[in-house]
């Protein structure tokens, strides 16, 4: 290329440089795409903030191929959750795409473009960083990482996203949500198990609400290439896929989500589509065009819609055969399903924001901490409300004001002032530029519309793909507001560069390549060893006969797994407990005591973990032990069902069986019991003679606990047979287990039956 000079005559003139030094020609004198005639920079802009970077595009190409891919893939086996590896092949792509960046402007002198906005991400890393030294560190680390990454994309998108760039990075998001969406309408039509996950269909993510608050946020992306495009094939093919997308949101019947969806589709797009109709290609299309995107929208939705559902999981929830009799059905439950409020998942979420405005109350300047929500919630739930099984308060505002204090209610605040503003000011465009560009800014402002709405029931932000879109969203809003000249002191303005920044970014994000590459091997690791020995406890226990000496060496191989994973990782709450819950179902308590208190270490506050450990104590005789737990839990939550199950079991150790039995009996009758409980009770029966009292709490067990009523029956059976000498109940109750144990166990059923009842079954 031959070399070009820009004269250097005037103040700030800039020369455009190739990775080689050669100059190439200027940027601005690059012929505009008709698409965007008239956006391009004025002449009160500052030329450091109009032009392009060197390599921009490969960069905007790396966060497009990003946005593709990390919806669209996901993990085969149980061994890695589907959201860690999300986070971490986000987490490469942006820093592999700042490496790139810095790199490129390894000679660059002239300023690049900086936003108020970026303030906002990194007050709240900070604030995490410093909640390390007094809150809960491994969490506050876990945040402060999050919003580094965050902030990073946000910074390199308002740097490299230019004008002409935004479809690609559209097409990027759309044909992610697309991949995604195929997953899961196989799901939902085929019982597709290719990806393991929790409640169908999920997609490549852990959990169906996951999916569907993500790709609700695409719709304005999709909806935006479509009203942009001109080729009948395009637009026949974004009208199929579009109509794919919309119809796996109403598989997934997530209500927040297809509340954001129906105000999409019926308000937002529809006055935007007015609005902008002369800056999009759709009002010029021919009446064929017109025809065809109108009717494969409404054939694809409704022919689609209606296929039923060929997955067991989801026709045994009774909430619609079809997709569309789901999304409707799920979209008026809130208003139809009187026990919504009462006992359904509405009733858990307004348990837990009930608790989270307690804790912003209680600590509303400095927060409890970034990230120790989980860690501080049991102390601010109501009495016999305590629900320990949920990590976030489903809620992304209420719990980033109780987790942040003050610095929190400032980034509300900043970010819905800030929103007002861009909104304001892409309604009220004027100018040439202003106007040409409201489509673009109203696509972002549609899309954090759709994401702010989820949040209020969800915890998208910590998610990788809607975390992802929602700093995408803002990097659009800042570089335009860059390119439209909005130059105060509150918006975009000039970070100065020079060659030395950059080589010292370049090693620095090397260096964080390397760090991250450790701590994701480091997950990886972890996540395989805690997942493979919670697999081995579930196959022992499953077996029915989890004592057998068969099972020694797989107990063993089982233990030193989530030892070394505990090592690696001693705050990972979400599966760890699962392994010591069977070692207590095979009364190994000992191994138990030593996972549950790995956990008491992280989560102190835990009410369930503390009864855990307190009720293997009492197990091993340890009556000051026990004593200990049951005060400390007895301390958060006196009326909780673990807790008085501890005291329960407590007393009948210590001599106080009586009282221990009269307190039994007032919690069955309140129907305030749990597993423990009713088992203490069959103990306690047997041991005091009121046979009623064992009976009541077997019977109970059975039919609370099904996957623990063949040896309920059995007990049962031998209550009858031992000590009330009723042979026909007796034998009753043996061809009840006898009946309910799968065919691979019956032989272990049969070895537990007495001899003499044996040979008459």
């Amino acid at each position: 290329m031959a070399k070009k000079k820009i004269s250097s005559g005037q103040p700030g003139a800039l020369q455009a440089r190739s990775v080689s030094g050669v100059r190439p020609k200027p940027f601005a004198a690059t012929p505009t795409p008709a698409l965007f005639a008239g956006m391009g920079p004025t002449d009160s802009m500052s030329p450091a903030l109009r032009d392009d970077v060197a390599g921009g595009r490969w960069v905007a190409g790396i966060l497009s191929f990003m946005m593709l891919v990390v919806p669209a893939i996901g993990v085969p086996d149980e061994l890695l959750l589907q959201d860690t590896l999300k986070s971490m092949v986000a987490s490469f792509a942006v820093l592999g795409a700042a490496l790139l960046f810095f790199w490129l402007q390894r000679r660059r002198i002239e300023a690049l473009r900086w936003h108020v906005l970026m303030w906002l991400p990194l007050s709240l890393m900070f604030y995490a960083l410093g909640s390390m030294a007094w809150s809960h560190a491994y969490l506050g680390g876990v945040e402060a990482i999050r919003w580094f990454i965050f902030s990073l994309l946000l910074w390199l998108g308002m740097n490299t996203l230019t004008r002409e760039r935004l479809p690609g990075l559209a097409w990027g998001i759309h044909v992610g949500a697309m991949l995604a969406s195929v997953w899961t309408a196989l799901q939902f039509w085929i019982d597709f198990r290719y990806f393991p996950q929790g409640p169908n269909p999920a997609s490549t993510f852990v959990n169906r609400n996951f999916f569907a608050e993500y790709v609700v946020c695409t719709l304005p992306f999709s909806v935006w290439l479509l009203a942009q495009s001109r080729n009948a094939k395009l637009i026949a093919f974004l009208a199929l896929s579009l109509s794919l997308n919309v119809v796996a949101l109403l598989m997934t019947g997530t209500r927040s989500a297809l509340a954001a969806m129906w105000l999409l589709l019926f308000v937002v797009f529809p006055l935007l589509g007015f609005a902008y109709r002369r800056q999009l290609a759709f009002s010029s299309w021919d009446m064929p065009r017109r025809v065809a995107a109108a009717g494969i929208m409404l054939i694809a939705v409704i022919g689609l819609g209606l296929i039923p559902t060929d997955n067991p999981k989801i026709a045994a929830e009774l909430r619609g055969e079809n997709a569309l009799e789901r999304g409707i059905l799920r979209s008026f439950s809130v208003l139809t399903d009187r026990d919504e409020f009462s006992t359904g998942s509405l009733s858990i979420r307004l348990t837990l924001w009930k608790a989270t405005g307690r804790m912003i109350g209680d600590r509303p300047l400095s927060g409890v901490g970034a990230g120790a929500w989980e860690v501080y919630a049991p102390l601010y739930q109501t009495a016999g409300s305590q629900i320990e099984t949920d990590y976030y308060a489903h809620n992304e505002i209420l719990q980033l004001l109780a987790e942040y204090g003050l610095i929190g209610w400032g980034f509300v605040l900043c970010l819905a002032a800030y929103l007002a503003s861009a909104a304001w000011a892409t309604l009220k465009s004027s100018t040439t530029e202003s106007i040409a560009q409201a489509p673009l800014r109203a696509m972002a402002l549609s899309s954090l519309l759709a994401l702010l709405i989820v949040s209020n029931a969800g915890f998208p932000w910590r998610l990788a793909s809607t975390g992802l879109i929602f700093a995408i969203c803002l990097s659009i809003l800042a570089a335009s507001d860059t390119r439209l000249s909005l130059r105060k002191r509150w918006t975009a303005t000039e970070l100065r560069w020079t060659p030395q920044r950059s080589h010292a970014l370049v090693l620095s994000t090397s260096l964080l390549i390397v760090l991250a590459t450790h701590i994701s091997w480091q997950a990886v690791q972890c996540e395989r060893k805690i997942v493979r020995a919670v697999q081995l406890a579930l196959a022992i226990s499953q077996s029915g006969d989890p004592n057998n000496p068969g099972w020694d060496r797989s107990k063993l191989e089982m233990m030193d797994l989530i030892q070394e994973g505990i090592a690696i990782n001693p705050h990972y709450r979400k599966l760890t407990p699962m392994v010591a819950d069977e070692l207590a179902h095979w009364g190994d308590w000992k191994n138990a005591i030593l996972v549950w208190e790995s956990m008491v270490a992280s989560r102190p506050y835990v009410v369930a973990i503390l009864s855990n450990v307190g009720r293997g104590y009492a197990q091993l005789g340890d009556a000051g032990k026990v004593r200990e737990y049951l005060v400390r839990a007895r301390r958060i939550q006196p009326a909780a069902i673990p807790v008085r199950s501890l005291e329960v079991l407590f007393l009948s150790r210590t001599g106080r069986g009586e009282l221990a039995a009269r307190l039994v009996k007032q919690y069955l009758a309140e129907g305030s019991y749990d597993y423990d409980m009713v088992n203490t009770s069959w103990l306690l029966g047997l041991r005091s003679g009121d046979y009623d009292l064992a009976i009541r709490g077997l019977e109970l067990r059975n039919e609370k606990w099904p996957a623990r009523k063949v040896d309920g029956l059995l007990k049962l059976g031998n209550l009858y047979a031992n000590q009330i000498k009723d042979d026909s109940k007796a034998l009753a109750s043996y061809q009840a287990a006898l009946a309910a144990a799968s065919p691979d166990m019956k032989v272990a059923v049969r070895q537990q039956i007495p001899p003499a009842f044996l040979a008459r079954l």
